[in-house]
C-alpha cells in the first residue's frame, strides 16, 4: 500500500543523513514504475497531449505547463476526468513537482480504463530545469515555480522557487 504524499515529505524531511540527491534517485526510492515515463524532450516534442497537473491547486497557480489541466492531487476526481475527457484512448501525460505525486494519479487514471497514460520524468521541476517554458494563470510565461518545501526545492535549479501562494497559503 502506498503511503499519502505527506508522509513521503515527513519522511524525506526527516531522515536528510540519508535524503536523494538527484531526481533519478527520488524516482527510484518513491516510485514503483507502474505508469510509463516520458521525458521533457520527448513531451516537448509531439503533438501536445492532454496535460494533467496532480499538484495541489496553489502550485498549479503559480505555473503549469502550457494548457494544461489542474486535477489536483487530494482532493483528484476520476468522474471530473471521465466527464472532461472521455475517449479513454486520448493520450494523456500526468505531471507534477517530480513525478511521485503524478504516478497515483496516472495509476488511478490507468484504474478507469485510460489506456495511453504517461508520468513526465522529472515533473515540472525537470521541464523547468531543461529551461523549457510554464504560465501563470494569465497564460503568461513566468520564471517562477512552485517548490513546495525547500527540501524539494532542492530540486529545482533553473526557476524562480516560490514557497506560498498568493494567497498565503502553503502546502507544507
Amino acid at each position: 500500500m502506498r503511503l499519502p504524499i505527506y508522509l513521503y515529505l515527513f519522511l524525506a524531511s526527516s531522515f536528510s543523513s540519508c535524503a536523494q540527491h538527484s531526481i533519478p534517485e527520488v524516482l527510484e526510492k518513491f516510485n514503483h514504475n507502474t505508469v510509463d515515463y516520458i521525458s521533457a524532450d520527448s513531451l516537448r516534442k509531439m503533438e501536445p497531449p492532454v496535460l494533467l497537473d496532480a499538484r495541489e491547486r496553489g502550485e498549479f497557480e503559480v505555473s503549469h505547463l502550457k494548457n494544461s489541466v489542474w486535477v489536483g492531487y487530494e482532493t483528484f476526481e476520476i468522474d471530473r476526468v471521465l466527464e472532461t475527457f472521455p475517449d479513454k484512448d486520448v493520450p494523456i501525460v500526468v505531471y507534477c513537482s517530480l513525478g511521485v505525486r503524478s504516478e497515483d494519479i496516472g495509476e488511478k487514471l490507468k484504474k478507469a480504463g485510460f489506456t495511453n497514460v504517461k508520468n513526465l520524468y522529472g515533473g515540472i521541476f525537470e521541464w523547468k530545469n531543461k529551461g523549457y517554458p510554464v504560465y501563470d494563470l494569465n497564460q503568461k510565461e513566468t520564471e517562477k515555480v512552485h517548490a513546495y518545501s525547500t527540501y524539494w526545492g532542492n530540486f529545482l535549479i533553473n526557476a524562480e522557487k516560490v514557497y506560498t501562494h498568493k494567497t498565503g497559503d502553503t502546502p507544507e
